[in-house]
């Protein structure tokens, strides 16, 4: 693979017609001193592709002031960046941070697999959220997120968080985040949600795989999947940064749901 020193940018999970999801550089080798090279891309993340085969590829995510380790955005935009020169299978292992997370390609998209989800109905006062809510879950896909439905798309919309509130309720119920969803959504979409985790040290994601496929654990588990297909969109609803991810979803006879999230990456530069 020829070495360049100018990323290719890419926008990850970003809605049609969109200027949300991410942007993500793409840089074809992982030599030099990547964290000056991330730093000068001007993105606010930058993959750098180290070894790529048929089989797998392996890659580094930096943020403009540190090594990540891990990044679902970072891993789809680099997936985008080598399918098209003949590089890859169309199911691959992606390695990052010392994980290997399998991949595919499917429809257009690349999904990467989240693993075996579960959920389980809970009962917890969340009125210092300061929205009404419906039912409650604890989803888990590795790390367990609680899980609410709220009344309507306006009032996904308007919920301001509160660091202090959502941390408060995460711990006593011993989960790590917080996801407010409701069914729909713009573009199509059969559900709508928002992100939050302040005990993982941000108070709102834009665009993730891993609580989107917590979700979709819990739609699984309330029988809300669709029976005629097994992917499904979501609109995930953060204030000025809206994304669009698309879950693949195989019910399992115990309950779980082996789930892959992913979505589109478009290349905007060069």
């Amino acid at each position: 693979m020829t070495v360049t020193s100018a990323p290719a940018l890419y926008r990850v999970l970003s809605p049609p017609g969109s200027e949300g999801g991410r942007t993500v550089a793409v840089f074809s080798d992982a030599s030099d001193n990547l964290q000056t090279r991330a730093t000068s891309s001007g993105a606010p993340l930058s993959v750098f592709v180290g070894a790529a085969d048929v089989a797998g590829v392996s890659l580094r995510v930096f943020t403009p002031d540190k090594e990540k380790g891990t990044s679902d955005s970072g891993a789809l935009a680099a997936l985008a960046f080598l399918q098209p020169r003949g590089v890859l299978l169309d199911v691959v292992d992606v390695t990052m941070g010392g994980e290997v997370m399998p991949a595919q390609l499917c429809g257009g998209e690349w999904l990467l697999r989240q693993g075996d989800v579960t959920a389980r109905e809970v009962e917890t006062d969340f009125s210092s959220l300061g929205v009404t809510g419906k039912t409650a879950w604890v989803a888990s896909a590795g790390r367990p997120n609680l899980v609410m439905e709220v009344a309507d798309a306006a009032a996904l919309e308007g919920f301001t968080p509160d660091a202090d509130a959502i941390s408060s309720l995460n711990r006593e119920t011993d989960t790590t985040g917080l996801i407010l969803f409701t069914m729909g959504g713009p573009n199509r979409a059969d559900v709508s949600f928002r992100a939050f985790g302040p005990l993982k040290g941000f108070l709102e994601d834009g665009a993730s795989s891993h609580m989107f496929a917590c979700l979709v654990g819990v739609l699984g588990g309330t029988g809300r999947l669709p029976t005629t297909t097994n992917m499904i969109r979501g609109a995930q609803r953060m204030p000025g940064a809206p994304s669009r991810l698309t879950a693949q979803f195989t019910p399992a006879p115990d309950g779980a749901a082996d789930v892959w999230v992913g979505g589109r990456a478009e290349r905007v530069q060069p």
